[in-house]
């Protein structure tokens, strides 16, 4: 059989002419032989590779098949890129603000996003309105009580059941109310007619104040109070109860203080639920100067776990002294923080509790005017002194003729030996006070008197 072909397109090919030859076998009759043309396919029904005759075509359903595995394969591909992308956003949020719903991340200002540095800290305080105003009924000023210092002296170390059993009769809930919430914190009886210590900020913005006084059986008695006196700044409030014969707290000198001594907190953590809580640790610093809100604070540092609740209750030394006021904790959204709770100091807050019962309100504070340094230089004689650095015009040593480049050698009657000391003496002035001050200039001694002049 030959077969003649002739191009029909540019991509088919169709038979031109078929010629067949038979030729008679030997033998019997041939049987007939049937011959049918069939019609080339249409022209869109040709592929090239079939009009070469190179491979078989491909029937429809196949080349589909094919179409849609490649379709489900991209879309495999997407998914995978699609959930690496999701991990990947997830593993960075985790990082930054951990297991937070957004919602609940702390804003902090003034950083990237929001999202404060490794290391950012924020102060903790029981106060929740934006709006301070104490409208308490107030008490009238100027009573007999006074908060007083004692020395430990000769005072036997107590055991912790013993702190806490001579203490704990002076520690009292302090209950704010205000508009639409209430505040719980912690205060200290200091005089047996119901004069009692707590911090300013457990009752900013309340109108009223309750106090419950825990008596040796576990039976709650309850007060209204009323305000004597509170400053912002220090953080410190003086309110009043009527009641009589109530068991007042002893206070001992914080300034007798050193590093590693143990002390002892008790309060009302996280609410009234948990009043009366004990917890123990050392102090860490004295005399740290922590900026709060603004305000430079100095403050004495603890381990003692201080939680919401806690302020305006009693840092105890290991005599049973009330050697502090608990009032902040430092906290983070960010990093976790322990052991860092802080305290004003018994011998820093005696004089202005005091200047609250007379006078409802902190008397303005002494000031010298000068720059001094804190590294003491010898004389050549021998004694120390302090080098000023810097005096302020029109302040009080600047009155008294005091140069810069002078050594400060005695104040108030005592020799300097010591920055602290020079700090300590000017805290129990009063603005109007006239100080005998000497000084070491030019290779003698100059005496002078300093008039203490408000800040």
């Amino acid at each position: 059989m030959e077969e003649f072909w002739r191009e029909s397109g540019p991509l088919s090919m169709e038979p031109a002419e078929v010629v067949l030859t038979y030729r008679q076998p030997a033998g019997p009759e041939p049987e007939p032989v049937t011959l049918c043309y069939q019609r080339p396919l249409p022209a869109g029904m040709i592929f090239p590779a079939e009009a070469a005759g190179v491979c078989p075509p491909l029937s429809p359903g196949k080349k589909r098949s094919r179409r849609w595995k490649w379709l489900a394969a991209m879309l495999a591909v997407l998914l995978i890129i699609a959930l690496l992308a999701a991990l990947g956003v997830g593993i960075w949020y985790v990082g930054r603000y951990g297991f937070r719903l957004p919602g609940n991340v702390r804003d902090f200002p003034g950083t990237e996003d929001g999202v404060p540095p490794r290391g950012s800290f924020y102060w903790e305080f029981e106060q929740t309105e934006e709006d301070t105003s104490i409208t308490i009924p107030s008490y009238p000023t100027g009573g007999d009580a006074r908060l007083i210092l004692s020395p430990a002296g000769d005072l036997p170390v107590l055991t912790l059941k013993e702190v806490y059993d001579k203490v704990t009769p002076s520690v009292v809930a302090v209950l704010g109310q205000q508009q639409l919430y209430g505040s719980v914190g912690t205060g200290i009886i200091f005089s047996q007619d119901g004069y009692i210590l707590t911090n300013c900020h457990v009752i900013a913005g309340c109108s009223r104040c309750k106090v419950w006084v825990t008596d040796i059986h576990g039976v709650d008695a309850e007060y209204e109070a009323r305000v004597v006196g509170y400053d912002e700044d220090a953080d410190l409030a003086v309110l009043k109860i009527e009641a009589e014969d109530l068991p007042a707290a002893e206070f001992g000198v914080s300034d007798d203080l050193q590093v590693g001594d143990p002390v002892y907190a008790i309060g009302n953590p996280l609410g009234v639920e948990l009043r009366n809580t004990l917890t123990n640790g050392i102090i860490s610093a004295i005399n740290r100067d922590v900026d709060v809100d603004g305000v430079t604070m100095t403050l004495l540092q603890t381990t003692a776990a201080l939680n919401s609740g806690n302020s305006g209750g009693p840092l105890i030394n290991q005599y049973g002294q009330v050697i502090g006021v608990n009032t902040i904790k430092m906290m983070s959204e960010y990093d976790t923080i322990e052991g860092l709770g802080f305290a004003i100091p018994s011998s820093l807050a005696h004089r202005w509790i005091n200047e609250l019962i007379e006078f409802g309100k902190i008397q303005p504070q002494p000031v010298l005017g000068v720059t001094i340094s804190r590294i003491p230089e010898t004389m050549p004689d021998g004694r120390l002194g302090l080098l000023i650095d810097d005096v302020i015009p029109g302040l009080s040593a600047d009155r008294a003729g005091i140069l810069p480049g002078d050594y400060l050698t005695a104040f108030c009657g005592e020799d300097i030996t010591g920055y602290q000391q020079l700090l300590n003496l000017r805290r129990d002035l009063r603005v109007g006070d006239q100080v005998p001050v000497q000084v070491w200039r030019d290779g003698e001694y100059r005496d002078c008197t300093m008039l203490m002049m408000a800040e």
